[in-house]
Order: C-alpha cells, then sequence, then structure tokens
C-alpha cells in the first residue's frame, strides 16, 4: 500500500506518491485549476490516483502560519480534508508545511534548473518534500518505539 502525498496551492495541487514499502516519496504530477475555488476535476483526479496506486492514507500539506495561527489557506486546507476523506474513503493526514516551498526552490537551484522553470516544478516537489518528511517521522516513530 501507498501513500500519497498533496500540495494544495491557489491553483494547482502538487501530487507525490510513496513507494510500495512507505520508505521514499516521488513527485508524480502537478494538478493544474484554471479557477482556485473549483475542485471537483482536480478531487476526480486525487481519487483516481488513490485507486490506482492503492493509496492507504493521504497527506497533506497543512500551511501554517511562520507563528503557528491558521490563515486563511489553512481554512480551506481543512476544508480539503474533509472533502478528500468524504470522497475517497480514505484518511488525510494534516503535515506541515511551512518551508517546503523555499526548499523545493533551493533544491532546483541546486540542481541547475533555471528560475523561469522552477514553477513547473515547485509543487511536485513540494508535494514529495511533505510526504517525504511524514514518511521519515513515521520510520523514526517506529524506531523509537523499538527501542
Amino acid at each position: 500500500m501507498r501513500i500519497i502525498g498533496l500540495d494544495y496551492g491557489a491553483k494547482t495541487m502538487g501530487v507525490a506518491v510513496s513507494d510500495a514499502l512507505g520508505i521514499t516519496a516521488q513527485g508524480l504530477e502537478i494538478i493544474q485549476r484554471e479557477r482556485g475555488n473549483q475542485l471537483r476535476r482536480t478531487l476526480a483526479r486525487i481519487e483516481e490516483l488513490a485507486v490506482m496506486y492503492e493509496a492507504e492514507r493521504i497527506v497533506l500539506g497543512f500551511p501554517k502560519n511562520m507563528n503557528d495561527t491558521l490563515g486563511e489557506r489553512a481554512e480551506r486546507t481543512l476544508e480539503l480534508k474533509e472533502t478528500l476523506e468524504r470522497r475517497t474513503g480514505l484518511p488525510v493526514i494534516l503535515w506541515d508545511e511551512r518551508l517546503t516551498t523555499v526548499s523545493a526552490n533551493k533544491a532546483m537551484m541546486e540542481a541547475g534548473i533555471r528560475r523561469e522553470h522552477r514553477k513547473e516544478h515547485a509543487d511536485r516537489i513540494a508535494a514529495a518534500l511533505i510526504l517525504q518528511s511524514y514518511l521519515d517521522y513515521c520510520k523514526n516513530s517506529a524506531q523509537a518505539r523499538q527501542e
């Protein structure tokens, strides 16, 4: 079973998926929306991917403010969480996504991706970073319980 990772943006949704063992995350795709508030096709695509990859859960990036408060984007993310759980029947875990876009841009700079091409990759990479952070946490938690 795999885990789907999502980076929910104003007009895009970055998608990542874990390997079957839940060790690594790979960026999968970016789902574009013509209007930010229209999620029907986005939700349908996420459902397709969840079935295709036999996902057991979804990890959704949760955009807290740096001072740990919740803004408008976080409120929309909470609504999306509920909608995803209803549509897919899968548990949706909110995962702190602070600084993932910054990390994604830094990784692309280090990889030599030109500035004008970074936007087309940023959301997918951010989704992979969110999911990888969650996978690492789960692995470290399991190791701590064994010690």
